[in-house]
């Protein structure tokens, strides 16, 4: 990472009573939809986004609805691209570095794209799956989400001037033409989903086992870019709170748990997070007033 300019005042106070709660020891990392904003990834309950209408689909419509699944793959291919080409920001780097240094133990993850793997980190529990693949609701079997965008191609449908990307699952406001084709897996022809956990569907057993077995590492646990919102995320934090971990959490705007972390910095995640490696290593802070 590229040499900082010093943080001033105000987030120099934010580091320090963040450092109060996680210096010295071993922090496991929770992330949200809001670390990869700076990526050009839509969040979806920040600022902004929060005030927006928006109807995901469940997993129910999904499996039940062959219109529904062309629906979806048709937004999906027009979307995809924003999730491919977006590179991780000075958050994933910061956060890779943290766990370089044995700081941080690993990161669980409610996000889908993959940024923080190609930031280096290497323990990353995808605790809702990964666009990058696709599994088949027949047979199970997983492949590329790259692969089927190259079969998707000439059926996207057109949008002006550029795809609306409306959230972090690469979903974009078109519909799909007549001659969109049925996704379907190459091996047993059942239909394919994305390798995520859709609205209404449970979280692997074999995910929410590798995420505790992380969790019980942590001698703190710092929260990032979370509204919290979602209860597979938030079980974390409601768990930390019932024994006694202490929990800190840096995010823009209001979280289900405001009231229950030791330390809330309500701030872009840009403005604190590059500093933590300082703030938690063997470096020295300086102060910017001079």
């Amino acid at each position: 990472m590229s040499a900082l300019p010093q943080p001033d005042q105000r987030r120099l106070a934010d580091l320090r009573s963040l450092a109060d709660i996680l210096a010295g020891r071993r922090v496991v990392v929770l992330t949200g939809a809001g670390v990869s904003t700076d990526s050009g990834i839509p969040d979806y309950r920040g600022p902004v986004t929060r005030h927006k209408a928006r109807n995901p689909m469940t997993f129910a419509q999904f499996t039940r609805s062959a219109q529904q699944r062309r629906r979806y793959w048709a937004r999906s291919a027009r979307g995809w691209s924003t999730v491919a080409r977006a590179e991780p920001n000075i958050t994933h780097h910061a956060v890779a570095q943290l766990e370089a240094s044995g700081v941080v133990a690993g990161v669980i993850t409610q996000n889908v794209d993959g940024l923080h793997q190609a930031a280096g980190s290497q323990r990353v529990v995808e605790l809702h799956g990964a666009l990058r693949r696709v599994v088949c609701l027949e047979c199970g079997h997983r492949s590329s989400r790259g692969a089927l965008q190259r079969t998707l191609a000439p059926f996207i449908p057109a949008a002006a001037p550029a795809p609306a990307v409306a959230a972090p699952d690469g979903d974009a406001d078109v519909e799909p033409t007549a001659d969109f084709p049925d996704v379907v897996c190459d091996r047993c022809g059942g239909g394919l989903k994305p390798d995520v956990v859709f609205f209404g569907e449970s979280v692997p057993a074999d995910v929410t086992a590798a995420a505790w077995n992380l969790y019980a590492e942590a001698e703190a646990l710092l929260v990032l870019g979370s509204s919290l919102a979602v209860f597979s995320g938030y079980r974390f934090v409601h768990r930390a709170h019932k024994e006694g971990l202490p929990v800190a959490l840096v995010t823009l705007g209001p979280t289900r748990a405001d009231t229950v972390v030791a330390c809330r910095v309500d701030a872009p995640l840009a403005e604190i997070v590059p500093w933590l490696p300082a703030v938690l290593g063997a470096q020295p802070l300086r102060d910017g007033s001079g």
